[in-house]
């Protein structure tokens, strides 16, 4: 099994932990996490792809192990977590990547793609939307609701979504075997999402997801124009962002490939052979080669 190391980096004064595996000279795939985990999310899809390519997998700030300031020391904006995860790329020294975006990981990972859309190789999104298609309602409109006005009612609401119940619900919610999924994952998101003042940080994050659908249509232009390599594996269950947020990158991406898989959101939990073995197979005869 190939090595994986556990590193910490700072960038712009805030210190960031990574995972990081396979060979140096290996094309790099850099893994993007969701709410409400962290690089934890991706420990078996590290070594089951570390034989062929170069893994980077970083906590954002604020998520998993790295700083977490409180929100009157930084804005946390998808913006801001895009230009840190930018900035440990080029202490790195990575200028060309694939890149693996699930749930938060979309939204930052897309804005890295438009600010240098020629640095990416590929492009993974597990669910991760990048279309107003597959944002399934019941979910959704507590969220709507709670960036329009934030009010002691809408404010309530949100706060659900940081209970160990609601995180569980995430994990389990559409997979067939819920025996499949170790309860450590959700207990280990829940104790991070418990320390002090961590609940204001996921707060602001849910009113700055606002920012994300405006530049859809950007990223849609992308896709047509760069024609980049696009994998939709997808958990068909997933009550946060259902089967049509898959479907729809057909539409702008030049032979994108879907796959809809027996699962929910966290996708790997349950299925993480199946879609390891899809993800092999899509780079291995469609991942550009940077000169």
């Amino acid at each position: 099994m190939s090595k994986v190391h556990h590193r910490y980096l700072t960038v712009d004064g805030q210190r960031l932990f990574y995972r990081e595996a396979g060979p140096q000279d290996a094309p790099v795939i850099v893994l993007l996490h969701g709410f409400p985990t962290s690089s934890f999310m991706f420990r078996n899809l590290i070594p089951a792809l570390a034989d062929r390519y170069h893994l980077i997998a970083p906590d954002y700030l604020g998520f998993g192990l790295s700083d977490a300031p409180s929100v009157k020391e930084f804005d946390y904006t998808f913006e801001a977590l895009t230009d840190l995860t930018a900035g440990l790329l080029e202490q790195l020294g990575v200028a060309s990547y694939a890149l693996y975006v699930q749930d938060y990981g979309a939204a930052i990972g897309f804005r890295l793609a438009l600010r240098q859309p020629t640095a990416v190789t590929a492009l993974i999104t597990q669910n991760g939307n990048g279309y107003d298609a597959g944002f399934v309602e019941s979910f959704w409109s507590g969220v709507r609701a709670y960036q329009k006005e934030q009010t002691p009612e809408t404010e309530a609401a949100i706060r659900q979504a940081l209970t160990l119940d609601m995180t569980r619900w995430q994990y389990v919610t559409g997979v067939p075997d819920e025996t499949l999924v170790s309860p450590d994952a959700w207990h280990h998101d829940f104790d991070l999402l418990s320390r002090p003042g961590n609940d204001e940080i996921q707060l602001a994050l849910f009113r700055d997801y606002a920012t994300n659908p405006p530049l859809y249509p950007r990223l849609h232009e992308y896709l047509r124009s760069s024609s980049v390599p696009v994998l939709a594996v997808w958990g068909r269950g997933d009550e946060i962002f259902g089967p049509a947020g898959a479907e729809a990158f057909a539409a702008d991406a030049a032979d994108a490939e879907i796959h809809l898989l027996e699962g929910g959101h966290f996708l790997l939990e349950s299925a993480g052979d199946e879609a390891a073995a899809i993800i092999r197979d899509f780079l291995g005869r469609r991942l550009r080669v940077s000169s």
